[in-house]
Formats: C-alpha cells, sequence, structure tokens
C-alpha cells in the first residue's frame, strides 16, 4: 500500500478531510496521513460535514509533521499554503489548493468536502 501524506498548516479541516476521505474511499489501496505545519484543532464543522457523508472523523486530532517524521510516504499532498511552509520530505510532491472553510459556517465546509472528495475520486 502507498502512504499518502495530506499537509495543510493547522491540520483542522482540509487535511483532515482529505485523509478520512482518502481512507473511506481507496482504504485498500492507500494509507492516509495528515499533519499540519501549525497544528491547532479540529474544526467541529469539518466533523459534522464528514458526518452527513457517513465519516466519522471525530477522533482524528491535529498534529504537526514531527509526530509523523519516522514514517516514509509515497506521496505528499500540500492542500493550502503549506506547500511553501512545509520542509521538505521525501517522496512524490503533488499540490492541490482548497479554499480555506473557517469562518463560513457549514455549507463551506460541505462545498470543500464535496470538493475534496470529487478531487481524490479523480487522481487516486
Amino acid at each position: 500500500m502507498k502512504r499518502v501524506l495530506f499537509v495543510c498548516v493547522h491540520n483542522s479541516a482540509r487535511s483532515q478531510m482529505a485523509e478520512a476521505l482518502l481512507r473511506a474511499l481507496k482504504g485498500d489501496r492507500y494509507e492516509a496521513y495528515s499533519a499540519g505545519t501549525e497544528p491547532t484543532e479540529v474544526d467541529p464543522d469539518a466533523v459534522r460535514a464528514m458526518a452527513e457523508i457517513g465519516i466519522d472523523i471525530s477522533g482524528q486530532r491535529a498534529k504537526g509533521l514531527e509526530r509523523l517524521k519516522d514514517i516514509n510516504f509515497d506521496i505528499i499532498v500540500t492542500l493550502c499554503d503549506a506547500k511553501d511552509a512545509c520542509p521538505f520530505i521525501p517522496g512524490v510532491h503533488m499540490h492541490r489548493a482548497f479554499q480555506d472553510p473557517s469562518g463560513g459556517g457549514i455549507d463551506a465546509f460541505r462545498r470543500v468536502r464535496d470538493e475534496i472528495k470529487r478531487w481524490i475520486e479523480e487522481t487516486f
């Protein structure tokens, strides 16, 4: 199985949703992880948006890149401004920016969730 790391600044929404979506949609071929360059906490609206499609991320926690330093990743995907803030991590790098849903209410999280889902289905 290939290991995929999704990176975003806070590891609070986009990277968390991407990790869970890849695991749910393609978990037979990919091992999904997420981390942030400045981790905070998982946004409750991200948890709600994912629960609406039957994916529970309430147990996921925001974490920094240093917590995953001993894992060799095959693919590293930056989802926001983290592309410029990330230290070099060996592996194949991809960048796909999604708008930050923070502060936009549940509808913003639904929209970004659906965009990430479509992108994962097309890309992986």
